[in-house]
């Protein structure tokens, strides 16, 4: 087996909509440089992702210089996006799962470009402060934690060799015909290669590169999973073989949620190390 090391990175700059693979990123306290800083809303405020659209898997958002966003999407003209708000200070408050956080509302051409796509009443918001605006579940960080519109912590990691164990279990059961599933259907930041599987569920600590990070809690997967990022068409995998071998009380698991403990730049081919 290799040593283990970074294999990929991924970025989302617009929550549950496609992203990025980068050659290397920025870890900030609340999560990767630029990833889900910006957040798609209903007429209520309340987050829109893939759960409820799933065609938002065949749009794609690219950060660009400056923190702007350059949007893409079937039948639809790609659209750039300015940073809101500059020294206006206007927010308005939004819902992401129970939290109450407070966004900078984009310009209305962006509501229109979304309401064009999906044929719904939406519109995008903007995370101008990260460090402030949103703190991680206290029964799983420390005091001053932050996050971004990211569901829950600042990053996800999964690994190769889970995906693969995952992939040889589907293969065995009644949905084989829907796999081998691809990573993207877990949508991580970190992807690491060179562990065993399900090794992850004994981590507490890891290293990547020049960056330490906490090992926070198991992720809970959902209906996205199930959803081909290339066809936005649901299956019943992976949920189905999860529910039968990785079950974690009420909750089905796949991937690590990553609290930073440092700040500094992951590099595809970094090493990774376990610290505890």
């Amino acid at each position: 087996m290799p040593k283990p090391a970074l294999q990929s990175i991924h970025l989302y700059p617009v929550k549950s909509i496609a992203g990025s693979g980068p050659g290397e990123a920025v870890v900030e306290p609340w999560g990767l440089a630029g990833d889900r800083r910006w957040l798609l809303v209903d007429a209520e405020g309340r987050q829109l992702t893939q759960r409820q659209q799933p065609t938002l898997a065949l749009a794609r958002a690219e950060g660009l210089p400056g923190g702007a966003l350059g949007l893409t999407a079937p039948g639809r003209e790609p659209l750039t996006v300015a940073v809101p708000g500059s020294g206006s200070g206007e927010t308005v408050p939004v819902e992401v799962w129970k939290d109450a956080v407070e966004a900078v509302p984009a310009g209305p051409e962006a509501a229109e470009w979304f309401r064009g796509y999906l044929g719904v009443e939406c519109r995008l918001v903007y995370l101008d402060a990260p460090g402030k605006r949103r703190t991680v579940d206290p029964a799983y960080s420390a005091p001053g934690d932050t996050v971004s519109f990211a569901d829950g912590f600042p990053l996800l990691l999964t690994t190769t060799s889970s995906l693969d164990a995952l992939n040889s279990l589907i293969a065995q059961g009644d949905h084989a015909d829907e796999g081998p599933l691809p990573m993207n259907r877990f949508r991580p930041n970190v992807v690491v290669d060179g562990t065993a599987p399900w090794a992850e569920d004994d981590w507490r600590r890891i290293r990547i590169g020049e960056v330490d990070f906490e090992v926070a809690k198991p992720s809970a997967r959902c209906v996205v999973t199930t959803t081909d990022q290339r066809t936005a068409e649901r299956g019943k995998e992976p949920l189905r073989t999860l529910a039968h071998h990785r079950r974690f009380g009420d909750r089905l698991v796949f991937g690590q949620n990553l609290i930073p403990r440092g700040v500094g730049t992951i590099r595809i081919g970094d090493p990774f190390e376990i610290l505890g």
